[in-house]
């Protein structure tokens, strides 16, 4: 009776042991998925594919924030018409020249294919494979089918290759049969590392400021990006880009691929992130900006705010509010729309809602004219920042907000 009571208690702890062994699941990298758009209908900078995908095998690289003992991934169909087909995945750790430094094949329940069904989201099986921070990433999924939607992020900052017909996963494109270059995510929307060094897991949530338009593409230019090389450096620590380009607060995008609105993704986008422990939110330009000469009211801003607030702190997390960057000079810029900049910036900072506030607005305005960026931090159009804009937002971060609560 004794060694049945033992056994029963060996048998019970067995699964703390297992995960106290191998630690929880936290993201490491991100790409949030908004609905398609038809390729005529894109506009001037974004790559939308003018054919459907029809077998052909999609490769991406990611660059991982923090590293892990082993990964999986998260595949979308979020917005697809019809189950999505997956023929075979695989990844690799890229080493310093870009070489696999040895590749794994990705399953999923135990098998190597599988079939997403629509409007849902995939974890892969753990994969063995061991990383560091910012370590890149290869992945290759072969759609075996037609794909005539694509879940996609359709400013990527990153070149992918679309494949010929036929499954290459575990070989490479030959440069004759003509790979074609992209620059937006498709059907891959997170990583996830497991057995990390315990630390921050921050989601950066916003437009396309934060999901880097514009800096320079295979450079990790973005200031999430700078963000995450900071905290590298100090120890580990996860920072998972949820930026949409386009996107708004209290309305979804003018066009499908700038995302719904930031409150309807909300959940998906920021509260499924696994070991997610500090949100930092910097939205709101493209309601102010969108809004031409009559923006949505400061109040309904915050109010939309607070309902990031509210809903993040109830699962624990840390929110951190970034000013609004100023943007005269931009195509959508007017008086109306800065007066409201203004009350939602003051509020950010006074109103002691946040955990924290980032000053993107103070790191980034000519002091000699307020409501524009300093000449040489903006990309051109006085709305985004090049890449040196983005580094001083990055670095503009102070990294005691992270300290362990």
């Amino acid at each position: 009776m004794f060694k049945r009571l033992a056994l029963i208690g060996l048998l019970a702890c067995a699964p703390a042991a297992a995960h106290a062994q191998t630690g929880p699941w936290v993201g490491t990298w991100g790409a949030s998925p908004a609905p398609p758009l038809a390729a005529t209908a894109a506009p001037t900078g974004f790559a939308v594919p003018k054919t459907a995908f029809d077998d052909q095998t999609l490769v991406q690289v990611v660059r991982l924030s923090t590293g892990g003992r082993r990964l999986r991934l998260r595949l979308s169909n979020a917005y697809g018409s019809v189950p999505l087909q997956i023929g075979a995945v695989r990844v690799a750790v890229l080493d310093a020249k870009g070489e696999a430094a040895g590749d794994r094949a990705v399953t999923f329940s135990g098998a190597a294919t599988a079939l997403i069904p629509v409007g849902a989201p995939m974890v892969s099986d753990p994969v063995d494979i061991s990383t560091r921070a910012l370590a890149r990433l290869r992945v290759a999924i072969y759609l075996p089918g037609k794909v005539a939607l694509c879940t996609c992020h359709m400013s990527g900052g990153e070149t992918a290759l679309l494949s010929p017909p036929g499954d290459y996963t575990q070989r490479p494109i030959p440069p004759s049969l003509g790979k074609t270059p992209l620059t937006y995510r498709a059907f891959l929307t997170g990583v996830e590392v497991q057995g990390a060094a315990r630390g921050p897991v921050i989601v950066a949530f916003g437009d396309s400021i934060t999901d880097g338009y514009l800096s320079t593409n295979d450079a990790d230019r973005r200031w999430p990006d700078r963000l995450a090389e900071r905290l590298a450096a100090r120890g580990q620590a996860a920072v998972v880009n949820a930026g949409i380009g386009g996107n708004r607060i209290l309305s979804d995008g003018v066009i499908s691929i700038f995302g719904v609105s930031a409150l309807a993704r909300f959940d998906r986008d920021v509260l499924a992130i696994p070991g997610a422990t500090h949100l930092i939110v910097l939205e709101g330009v493209n309601d102010i900006g969108m809004g031409a000469a009559s923006p949505p009211t400061a109040e309904a801003l915050i109010a939309g705010l607070r309902q990031m607030i509210a809903r993040a702190h109830d699962r624990g997390l840390k929110v951190i509010g970034g000013t609004i960057l100023p943007y005269e000079g931009a195509n959508y810029f007017r008086s109306e729309g800065e007066v409201v900049r203004q009350a939602v910036n003051r509020w950010i900072r006074t109103g002691g809602e946040f955990d924290g506030v980032i000053d993107f607005d103070a790191a980034m305005r000519d002091p000699a004219k307020p409501a524009r960026m300093k000449a040489e931090l903006q990309s051109g159009d006085w709305l985004h920042p090049n890449d040196a804009g983005y580094r001083v937002m990055g670095d503009a971060v102070n990294l005691k907000l992270f300290a362990a609560r």
